[in-house]
């Protein structure tokens, strides 16, 4: 029999808020019939939502009423001593208790950072937790990017964790046992790079239980040279919103090229919607969810205007992570590698 699995969702997360948070949980209910949630939040608004619903869905929702939101503005030290009773603080503190195998929250980055770190805290070998997710590669495989700005800034111990991190959940969600590691760098020579960097990757290179191909540039990260490129948040985030940047401003190129001849416009019928495909796919954080990895717990992070389809999505790798026990994984990696 197929066990039960719960989701612990913040529900007065992201832009949107209850509506559209809870289309995707009842999407995911609909796809997955050992899938339980339990929606923290507004009791009467989650409540009037749900009881539209067919008696089947509507049982496997438990409603967690809490009186505090979170919004995008608060700061993490803010919501750590004011926001006792938040939906997000709820969600995450289920997981912590065993009443949920995991949190999704679509909400503030920092608090949702803060408070995980705090309750969960982080496990054992581990310094900080650190965001990832997966971007696309002129390959089918996708590739995982870590740090997306957790933490803006790491020494080499920490970037030698995250590699260890990576390394673990792309093995145990992709099914590659031996997934490819490097360090994005200025350069691929090895006098290049920081001091940090360089001593990273001597950490990373000493251990054989990781398959380390040595430095990446920026320029591919998406030609699928690696399955895991490591930085540092500040670097990653600014990483990934540029290759967003870069796919949106393709695409108004085109609609603006199409408004000069026919014949643009008929090249631009045939490119536009293969490069709104990829957009979609290059804001990976906002339809796929991206992992804070490295507590002990499991905590999905989705992005804070996604759409229902993404929360969908953000619950369903949730449920990955539950089932391939990534957090137990990732524990015992690392006390093996510092066995060797």
């Amino acid at each position: 029999m197929t066990p039960i699995l719960t989701i612990a969702l913040d529900a007065m997360g992201g832009d949107f808020g209850p509506p559209i948070i809870l289309a995707g949980a009842i999407n995911a209910l609909q796809t997955h019939p050992n899938l339980h949630i339990i929606a923290c939040g507004d009791a009467v608004q989650l409540t009037s939502i749900c009881t539209e619903l067919k008696p089947e869905l509507a049982s496997r929702i438990t409603i967690n009423h809490c009186q505090d939101v979170i919004t995008m503005e608060d700061k993490p030290s803010f919501v750590l001593r004011h926001k006792k009773d938040a939906s997000m603080r709820r969600a995450i503190e289920l997981v912590k208790s065993g009443s949920a195998d995991a949190c999704v929250s679509a909400g503030n980055t920092g608090a949702l950072f803060a408070l995980s770190s705090i309750i969960l805290r982080t496990l054992p070998g581990i310094n900080r937790p650190a965001l990832i997710t997966s971007l696309p590669t002129q390959d089918k495989q996708p590739v995982w990017l870590l740090d997306l700005g957790a933490n803006v800034s790491h020494d080499a111990e920490t970037l030698f964790q995250n590699a260890v991190m990576g390394s673990v959940l792309v093995q145990h969600l992709t099914n590659n046992p031996h997934p490819r590691i490097a360090l994005l760098n200025v350069g691929e020579e090895n006098n290049k790079g920081n001091a940090q960097v360089k001593l990273a990757d001597t950490l990373i290179a000493q251990t054989a239980s990781l398959n380390y191909i040595g430095y990446i540039e920026g320029n591919d990260i998406f030609t699928a040279k690696a399955d895991v490129i490591v930085t540092d948040g500040f670097t990653g985030n600014i990483a990934l919103k540029t290759s967003e940047g870069i796919a949106k401003f393709l695409l108004s190129e085109i609609q603006h090229a199409a408004q000069s001849s026919w014949l643009h416009k008929l090249s631009a019928f045939i490119a536009l919607p293969l490069f709104r495909r990829l957009l979609k796919k290059m804001k990976a954080d906002q339809y796929n969810g991206a992992s804070l990895i490295g507590l002990q717990g499991i905590v999905i992070k989705s992005h804070g205007n996604a759409s229902a389809n993404a929360v969908f999505h953000a619950i369903e790798l949730a449920m990955q992570e539950v089932e391939q026990q990534v957090p137990t994984k990732i524990k015992t990696t690392i006390e093996n590698i510092l066995l060797e």
